[in-house]
């Protein structure tokens, strides 16, 4: 060893010492509490997220007291997550609750910039009841300055996640409470999955609930997995355990590319994709346009190793969203599902349908509209809720959407509803229909309803039925896709073991698409 060498040792030593303390975070008990509650520890869930050894930790030393550094109970970083890049921020419960303090926040903003300057995902592993409040030290801070700072600087959060929304993806984990100001990560956020009994969100905790309102509710029932994900809309889906969680983060981000400005990635794919897709898809369907059938059965024989990673499955359902791949190419689906409301399109589908879109083509990822739709729910109620404001955002983000765009007429496809789902005027990239398909403003026993009112009402009760059969046998064959077919509305009638074939050669043909609309700052989002 040299004479520098032995000059510099000890600063090392004491170095790799500090790292090594803020490594145990709040300490043996506060971790073994942390694993007794099932959860894991903030830097044990970035060893499953990330590929090994490429995490890079910053602001490590961070701390109130530099003696003693704990990070402040905010672990920053950036690794490779698949071999790409990406951002993230885990609060630490095992030191002070993971609330937000202002050293872990300047650390938080600091890997804010990172991500966006580098133009990679950002994530957040929330796990924290939400800003500091120490009776010696305020909001987490020594001086009322620092608090003021404090509170000020948690405003930027917001605006810089609104801000990057479109740019770089965004991931909100909620593996523990985020209650408050963590409360708005996720609500910002792309994706929001959600472990099962551990996670809660709100803008308020049972206790402030209770003293501000006067209601006596739990953490689970106030903003627990199960209402964020079924109730609320705000949860994407709920995972049994922090493991599941940090998976589900690293396959949503696999459609993904790092940034607005690339491609998302094809992923290797070992089989045919011009293959036809076995005989039993062509049976799914019911000669019955009332009849349900399984959806999610449908999609997954068209898509890759039947490999479907559906968002928000539990809310919206008469609504199906998610992310396959057809040939290795990514791709968002959008579809009606049958066995939910007979895939009527009502307001919180809407508003899924609307910001699944939104998603996809912010980052490039093309579009598949599977459409068996009866229309619009109509009613009283649903005017009162808003069912053409909601149902404006649907037919608004198609209409903008400038990724490729393919239509498959799967059943039927009336009124409004026909619009939504990228009809022909929405300028899909490809639209065929399979052969029971029908497209029309409403159903046959719509318009014999309308059409033969005063027919029924003046007939005996006797020949009504035969009215009606005779009606039904004029009506019906002009709904079929077949004349659409014939009048160039539609690009084809396909058989349904060809779909993965025709979706393959469209994607292919379109991967360059570019479209140029009118410059604008943006939309007037109906909302």
């Amino acid at each position: 060893m040299t004479e520098i060498d032995k000059s510099i040792h000890p600063e090392l030593e004491r170095l790799h010492s500090l790292r090594a303390i803020s490594k145990h975070g709040g300490g043996p008990d506060k971790i073994k509490r942390q694993h007794d509650r099932g959860k894991l520890t903030a830097r044990e869930r970035l060893d499953l997220l990330f590929d090994p050894n490429t995490f890079y930790e910053i602001g490590i030393l961070g701390a109130e007291n530099h003696e003693k550094p704990d990070a402040d109970g905010v672990v920053a970083g950036y690794g490779k997550i698949d071999g790409r890049y990406a951002g993230v921020v885990a609060y630490d419960y095992t030191v002070k609750g993971g609330s937000m303090g202002q050293v872990g926040e300047e650390k938080a903003t600091r890997i804010r910039e990172i991500a966006m300057k580098s133009r990679f995902p950002m994530i957040w592993l929330s796990d924290s009841g939400g800003a500091r409040i120490d009776p010696k030290s305020g909001f987490g801070a020594s001086t009322d300055t620092d608090r003021v700072a404090l509170f000020a600087n948690t405003g930027y959060l917001f605006k810089e996640e609104s801000l990057m929304s479109g740019v770089i993806p965004l991931v909100g984990a909620m593996l523990g409470p985020g209650f408050a100001g963590t409360a708005y990560i996720p609500g910002l956020s792309d994706f929001v999955p959600m472990v099962k009994g551990k996670s809660f969100m709100g803008l308020a905790g049972p206790a402030l609930v209770k003293m501000a309102i006067g209601e006596d509710i739990d953490e689970n029932e106030l903003g627990g997995s199960k209402m964020h994900c079924e109730v609320s809309g705000v949860g994407d889906l709920e995972v049994e355990d922090d493991a599941a969680c940090i998976q589900v983060i690293r396959d949503y981000l696999s459609f993904f590319p790092a940034n607005c400005d690339l491609k998302p990635p094809r992923k290797e794919f070992s089989g045919d994709p011009l293959a036809l897709i076995e005989d039993q898809i062509a049976t799914i369907v019911p000669d019955n346009t009332r009849e349900a059938y399984n959806m999610h059965r449908l999609i997954k024989l068209i898509v890759d190793d039947k490999f479907f990673f559906e968002m928000k499955p539990r809310w919206g359902k008469n609504m199906i969203t998610g992310f396959g791949r057809i040939g290795g190419y990514p791709l968002g689906i959008v579809a009606n599902n049958p066995m939910s409301y007979g895939g009527v399109i009502d307001i919180n589908a809407s508003d899924k349908a609307a910001r699944f879109i939104w998603l996809c083509d912010a980052f490039n990822i093309p579009l598949l509209f599977l459409s068996d739709v009866p229309g619009f729910m109509v009613g009283s109620k649903a005017e009162k809720d808003g069912i053409i404001r909601h149902g404006a955002k649907f037919i608004h983000a198609v209409a903008e959407a400038t990724v490729p765009k393919f239509t498959i007429i799967v059943r039927k496809s009336y009124g409004a509803g026909y619009y939504a789902m990228c009809g022909k005027a929405f300028d899909p990239d490809l639209i065929v229909a399979w052969p029971k398909g029908e497209i029309s403003v409403m159903g046959a026993e719509g318009m014999i309803s309308i059409f033969a009112r005063k027919a029924l009402e003046e007939a005996p009760e006797e020949d009504r039925a035969g009215i009606v059969s005779g009606m039904a046998d004029v009506i019906k064959p002009l709904l079929n896709v077949k004349m659409a077919a014939a009048k160039g509305y539609i690009d084809d009638i396909i058989d349904p073991r060809e779909t993965r074939r025709v979706l393959f050669q469209a994607l292919e043909f379109t991967k360059d698409k570019k479209i140029f609309r009118h410059p604008r700052k943006h939309g007037v989002y109906p909302v």
